[in-house]
């Protein structure tokens, strides 16, 4: 079964309040969910492997450790996933970042895939899928699907808040990919939208309505 990891790191739920807060404009809003990603990302590389080298310090030779070169990917769920991508970054540089494109199907209401691009070497690398907010699920499930389908092995899931909903649906569609969560909310009201919730992470990242 999965891992459900909800962080409870100060900085993280201090900065979780004001991205919450309607208040909050678009300008602070962007850097806020950049700056929780980034604290987000030192937690969910805590299990990339080390290999040993020696290094020569001022005083003498060193053993410590680097990584060993896993290969990453970071693959946000367009739009609004786009915002947390440069926090990631900032820690894993190296990590490639592919983008998978989803609607909703107005008559439907299933998720339809309309872009995919991923590194050419899926299968040689582990994957960070991240989108701000989990509901429904659908939409991480989906996403999940496409980079299964195209043949990555090993996904990790990144979002700012979920619903237990959202939560409930991702376990049992993908029961391989653990779940990284700042803020684990109530419920979905009756839209499927998420109570308290942040309202919708992407007009709130790029000032639409």
């Amino acid at each position: 079964m999965p891992k459900i990891h909800v962080f409870d790191h100060p900085l993280i739920q201090h900065k979780m309040t004001y991205i919450r807060d309607t208040n909050t404009g678009t300008k602070e809003f962007r850097e806020l969910v950049d700056e929780v990603a980034t604290l987000m990302a030192y937690e969910i590389t805590r299990d990339l492997p080390l290999k040993e080298v020696s290094v020569e310090t001022p005083v003498c030779t060193a053993k410590t450790n680097i990584l060993a070169g896993k290969k990453l990917g970071i693959v946000p769920i367009l739009r609004a996933g786009i915002g947390m991508v440069d926090g990631i970054l900032k820690l894993i540089p190296a990590a490639k970042v592919g983008h998978v494109g989803l609607f909703r199907d107005p008559k439907t209401l299933q998720p339809v895939e309309y872009f995919v691009k991923l590194p050419s070497d899926v299968s040689e690398r582990d994957f960070i899928l991240v989108d701000p907010m989990l509901a429904t699920g659908g939409t991480a499930i989906a996403a999940a699907d496409s980079l299964k389908s195209r043949g990555a092995k090993n996904i990790k899931f990144m979002c700012l808040i979920a619903a237990p909903e959202g939560v409930k649906a991702m376990t049992e569609a993908h029961p391989d990919v653990d779940i990284y969560i700042a803020g684990l909310d109530e419920k979905l009201d009756e839209k499927g939208y998420i109570v308290p919730g942040l309202g919708d992470a992407g007009d709130r990242l790029f000032g639409t309505k």
